[in-house]
């Protein structure tokens, strides 16, 4: 009873995190269309929690403060809710964008003198493809964070398949990077001024990388360590057997 509590109340609490930065993000965008606004907030919304989830452990590895290790129990929140987030962005793009239209969520259009759809986005098309399957992964990584999962599927299986987050994380990046950067770079229409967006957004992808390295490299280092340790120890490294 009381960790159903605790779960509910980092729900809670991360619920309210991802309402407040969306609320944020919309008044950011006042001047661009309703759609826009909404479908780019809810999206930013996705990767920032994601990120936070894709931060935590390598930020434990690199310290033991206390405070860190309760952000740890939220990550489960933080990839569930990021997961539901990417799902509003996605439906808000079928509605008002493409009009529930999955041949133009995919880049084509119809032509009426040939009577057929044509390709005639591919970045477009790519963009949303690598969405559509970081979405569905997605799905299956959310649907799977909770006990009962894991004692189900067993402790190696289930954890390969969390870790397929890093993936999923840079599907996000690809696919975040080419609307940010690409898509409307297109000779064909005006070219808007430049999203405010941009920078943020390479910088955080920058720290979660480095984060991410510096945690690896100080695993690595410690693990030298022990092995020289128990080397000194037993007086073997290296000898021939």
């Amino acid at each position: 009873m009381v960790n159903s509590q605790l779960t509910l109340s980092r729900h809670v609490i991360v619920l309210a995190l991802a309402i407040l930065l969306g609320y944020a993000l919309l008044l950011s965008r006042s001047e661009w269309s309703e759609m826009h606004r909404y479908n780019r907030a809810v999206g930013d919304v996705s990767l920032i929690l994601l990120s936070m989830a894709m931060a935590i452990g390598p930020v434990l590895r690199l310290t033991n403060w206390k405070w860190v290790r309760r952000l740890l129990l939220y990550r489960r929140e933080l990839g569930i809710w990021s997961v539901v987030a990417a799902f509003i962005h996605t439906a808000i793009i079928l509605i008002g964008w493409v009009e529930l239209d999955l041949w133009r969520l995919f880049g084509f259009e119809f032509h009426p003198e040939l009577q057929q759809y044509v390709m005639v986005r591919h970045g477009f098309a790519l963009a949303n493809a690598l969405g559509v399957v970081a979405l569905l992964y997605g799905f299956v990584l959310a649907g799977t964070s909770n006990d009962l999962s894991q004692r189900v599927l067993g402790a190696s299986v289930w954890k390969f398949l969390q870790q397929g987050a890093y993936v999923l994380w840079w599907l996000v990046i690809i696919h975040t990077g080419y609307f940010l950067f690409v898509h409307f770079l297109d000779f064909h229409r005006a070219i808007p001024a430049p999203n405010w967006a941009q920078l943020p957004f390479v910088g955080l992808v920058l720290t979660v990388i480095l984060i991410q390295s510096a945690a690896t490299v100080g695993t690595w280092r410690r693990q030298r360590a022990r092995e020289r340790v128990r080397c000194s120890s037993q007086g073997s490294c290296g000898a021939k057997q």
